[in-house]
């Protein structure tokens, strides 16, 4: 777990691959400046003279500097966009867009590079009459000049793609999909049934040194944890949960007792949900999106339909798969460990109740979500229609209230575009009542 925490701090950090970039960029230097001293083999009318040479070098330096300030602030100018047209949540997948990262590690090592190939640079002496320029050196700086202009245009051209909706909204939705392969295998292994937990109170219970979100829990050390003790664990939050200084995370049972600091190495708690263990954040990013573009003060209902086509896309991957139990046994299958997990009808609540009191204010929007429900109810098994039907029933019984007939009816059609696809039977209707 430290490890991942180690990992995480810095792939969600915008200096990292920078930084890396100026130590290559410093090796780089110090291997072309090797070279140079060893060999001479670049022409002086390839490098220049030492006037020549430093001018070359300088102008590279600056060059640089600027371009690094117009990445970072075309950088912070596309969070503020994104935060506010979108939702706030899209802002750690922007601090980890690697071809930002990149762009600005390419920049700010050919700086570094520019910088000690100039300290190289000797004018005519006595001892020196024609000066020294370190040739191959300055023709990498030229290399690095081409790349870095190479870079700069298609970085300008990324953050031009990034910065429209469908892109934000797949980067999110295709996350989740990941996500939703790797905790939810379509065909898991089955498993006997399992002992309920130990009746009582707990020998132990732990609680939290600090607050956070609960992002990521090391099941495989519990396990390990609590079979070594001969103690069954209960976690209290789920991923994804909130944990308050002094909330209790871990309830023990049985007659072992377990060290404290050991349970609370497998947790990890940041300030805010990620993507690591919780499908339903994912989900919620694209709820929080479509619920901003239909809101009045964006009014934007074809971005909501967007948003929704990716909800569609992951609800229909889980409908039909198995939900983790959150049990988990040791080697001789005894339960030890007992994590709480969000069940199917939770899924589609975190989906679907917030966003159909929104969409009653977009006739694309309702017509989008009864196409997803009517799918999705046509494809789930027969245990897990009840709650898709639930929100067709409430979102019917919304869309009635909020528009006089028959533009009710017409708001329920199933329609996968929103309003393009479905039928017209309804239109052909009024029309001919008009005539």
């Amino acid at each position: 777990m430290q490890k991942f925490r180690i990992w995480n701090h810095l792939s969600s950090s915008l200096w990292f691959v920078p930084i890396l970039c100026v130590l290559a960029g410093v090796c780089l230097s110090f291997a072309t400046i090797a070279i140079d001293r060893s060999v001479s083999f670049v022409p002086r009318s390839l490098s220049g003279d030492p006037d020549a040479a430093l001018a070359i070098l300088t102008t590279v330096a600056a060059s640089m500097v600027t371009l690094t300030g117009l990445v970072l602030t075309i950088t912070m100018v596309v969070v503020q966009l994104a935060t506010g047209q979108f939702t706030p949540r899209v802002l750690r997948a922007i601090l980890r867009d690697r071809p930002s990262q990149f762009a600005i590690g390419v920049f700010v090592a050919t700086f570094a590079h520019a910088m000690l190939v100039m300290r190289e640079v000797r004018h005519p002496t006595d001892s020196l009459p024609e000066g020294y320029v370190p040739g191959f050196a300055i023709v990498v700086a030229f290399v690095l000049i081409i790349i870095s202009i190479m870079v700069l245009v298609s970085y300008v051209n990324h953050i031009g793609q990034s910065l429209r909706a469908a892109s934000l909204i797949d980067s999110v939705g295709d996350d989740t999909r990941d996500l939703i392969f790797e905790l939810y295998p379509e065909h898991p292994p089955r498993r006997a049934s399992l002992p309920a937990l130990p009746s009582g109170e707990p020998v132990q219970t732990v609680d939290a040194r600090e607050p956070g979100v609960l992002f990521k829990v090391a099941e495989d050390e519990l396990v390990e944890l609590a079979a070594e003790a001969g103690v069954v664990i209960r976690m209290i939050p789920r991923v994804g949960d909130f944990v308050p200084t002094g909330g209790t995370v871990f309830a023990v049972y049985g007659e072992g007792r377990i060290d404290p600091e050991a349970l609370l190495q497998c947790i990890a708690v940041g300030k805010e949900r990620t993507l690591h263990q919780d499908v339903a954040y994912g989900i919620r990013m694209l709820v929080d999106v479509a619920v901003r573009a239909l809101s009045p003060a964006s009014g934007d209902p074809t971005t909501a339909v967007q948003a929704i086509d990716r909800i569609h896309d992951c609800l229909r991957l889980l409908v039909s798969r198995d939900f983790p139990t959150g049990e988990h046994v040791d080697e001789r299958g005894r339960l030890v460990l007992v994590l709480p997990v969000l069940s199917w009808e939770g899924m589609v609540h975190v989906a679907l109740d917030e966003l159909r009191l929104f969409a009653v204010q977009s006739m694309q929007a309702t017509r989008r979500i009864a196409a997803m429900l009517r799918d999705l109810i046509e494809l789930a098994p027969d245990e897990r229609r009840a709650p898709l039907q639930f929100q067709l029933q409430r979102l019917d019984a919304l869309v009635h209230e909020a528009f006089e007939a028959p533009d009710g009816d017409w708001a329920m059609e199933p329609d996968q575009q929103g309003i393009g696809s479905g039928p017209v039977g309804i239109l052909q209707v009024v029309d001919s009542g008009r005539r």
